[in-house]
């Protein structure tokens, strides 16, 4: 009797050691893939009469799941902690033009433990009006076009660009920027984490 109370322990330890060991595996798989905002608001330019403001939305991206997913399934994420809102807004007294530019600029602290940039894309809509419509197509991080110090919204070099345009007249623009793990990154056994920030620039136009 007690060696068959001995087998049963042996054998339910033996479960419950399993149990931790999957737990182990996808608290590994889902912590590889960590995203969050950082910073307070980026910029505000002021000209005379001219003003820009940026203003970042209340929820921070938080992605936790560490597998890679498709476009389509990207392009759809919806849960308030897999996208981030923002604003940009311009008021204009008088004929001005603001050129003005969003960008995304790493925030990783430790690049042994990043994703690269070959291995996370972005995706960025136009939210006026909760319309959601594609300005940017799902595009790898590596693949943007660097920022070269002489753009005309005053941006200084080393930034990807995610966006540009001009206020002409006092209004705003929503934005929403999703990022993911690209279906094609094999990712390593290892923890792994990626942090973007957004930032936006403007600057008067020569009159």
């Amino acid at each position: 009797m007690k060696e068959n109370n001995n087998n049963s322990k042996q054998v339910l330890l033996s479960v419950l050691g399993v149990a931790i060991l999957v737990v182990a595996v996808v608290g590994v798989s889902f912590a590889a893939f960590s995203y969050s905002k950082t910073g307070e608001k980026v910029n505000t330019i002021t000209t005379g009469t001219i003003s820009m403001n940026y203003v970042e939305g209340e929820n921070a991206i938080n992605l936790t799941n560490a597998l890679p997913m498709t476009d389509d399934v990207g392009k759809a994420l919806a849960d308030t902690n897999q996208y981030f809102d923002f604003t940009v807004s311009a008021k204009i007294t008088g004929d001005a033009t603001i050129n003005y530019a969003i960008t995304a600029q790493e925030a990783n602290e430790e690049a042994e433990s990043a994703i690269p940039n070959t291995g996370v894309k972005v995706y960025l809509t136009d939210m006026d009006g909760d319309a959601d419509d594609e300005i940017l197509a799902p595009t790898k991080v590596s693949e943007l076009t660097a920022t070269t110090g002489s753009e005309p919204s005053g941006t200084p070099s080393g930034q990807f660009i995610l966006h540009t345009g001009t206020f002409s007249a006092t209004s705003s623009h929503d934005y929403r920027l999703r990022m993911w793990v690209a279906d094609d990154y094999a990712a390593p056994a290892t923890a792994q984490t990626y942090k973007l920030r957004v930032n936006v620039y403007g600057a008067a136009a020569a009159q």
